[in-house]
């Protein structure tokens, strides 16, 4: 029964989301505006087939069986009602913070989630852009929540969730939304986020909150002045898929075999942020 609501969660929002994507494409195609290539579209759902494939491959085999033993050694039960549910919300969404601010702070997991950002259109298909292989070590960030007592199908679900939501914040045709924008992430903020002006990077890591990000720092208006130019510092000269998954890594691997640094000095291609030179 509990396996049921993901999969009506997702029967829900499936279309949804598709409905969304017709009438974005419908309204740009009649207002002669350019928001969608037929290239940058299937790239972003064979990102979403990768990771998804990815993700069916290790729930079973890895992130059950971890999620699973962590609650049964649990630091407490709760008693499921409204506090609960919040509770579980407030620290997925949380972690999920800290797993998107790592991403970017550390060249090693940005080179999976570059592939996120390498789209030069944004749009509700972004979203379908997945880091492809973030679920080999995304289960670490929230194993701690089955721990704290959160069921695993539980914390499951809350993730499919707040996904969902993040799928709709990936667009330009919602303006600002007056009082929402001090509490969740919205496609205002979400555009600072895909950004790749000097004074937009790794800003607005939230997935549904945008209150991690004024907490912590990590906060940027979108300002009408310096619209937000999509894509990545460094642009990709090949946009095939492959390189798209790959180049960071080929990248990495470029500056830890032609530096003349002693290794130990090294590694900060691989730990430190994308970009950092001695």
């Amino acid at each position: 029964m509990e396996a049921f609501r993901e999969q009506s969660l997702m029967l829900f929002s499936v279309p949804l989301i598709f409905c969304a994507i017709l009438a974005e494409i419908l309204v740009t195609h009649f207002r002669h505006i350019r928001a969608y290539s037929w290239r940058e579209t299937l790239t972003n759902f064979y990102m979403a087939g990768l990771n998804g494939s990815l993700d069916l491959l290790l729930r079973a085999a890895v992130v059950l069986p971890v999620l699973s033993f962590c609650w049964q050694h649990r630091l407490m039960t709760w008693e499921k009602g409204w506090g609960y549910w919040l509770a579980l919300f407030l620290l997925e969404d949380l972690a999920y913070y800290l797993l998107h601010y790592v991403d970017h702070h550390c060249r090693l997991f940005w080179a999976v989630h570059v592939t996120h950002h390498s789209s030069t259109e944004f749009n509700l298909t972004t979203g379908f852009r997945s880091s492809v292989f973030q679920p080999l070590y995304r289960t670490a960030y929230f194993a701690p929540l089955a721990w704290l007592g959160f069921e695993p199908l539980d914390v499951l679900l809350m993730y499919a969730a707040t996904q969902i939501y993040g799928s709709f914040v990936h667009t330009e045709r919602i303006g600002r939304l007056g009082w929402l924008e001090h509490i969740l992430v919205t496609p205002s903020h979400h555009r600072v986020h895909h950004a790749s002006n000097p004074r937009y990077l790794d800003k607005n890591m939230g997935m549904c909150l945008i209150v991690w990000d004024k907490l912590f720092g990590t906060f940027a208006e979108e300002d009408p002045s310096d619209p937000p130019r999509y894509g990545l510092t460094k642009k990709i000269t090949n946009r095939g898929p492959v390189n798209i998954v790959f180049h960071e890594w080929r990248d990495i691997l470029t500056d830890l075999r032609t530096s003349r640094l002693p290794w130990t000095q090294r590694l900060g291609y691989l730990f430190r942020g994308p970009g950092w030179k001695p």
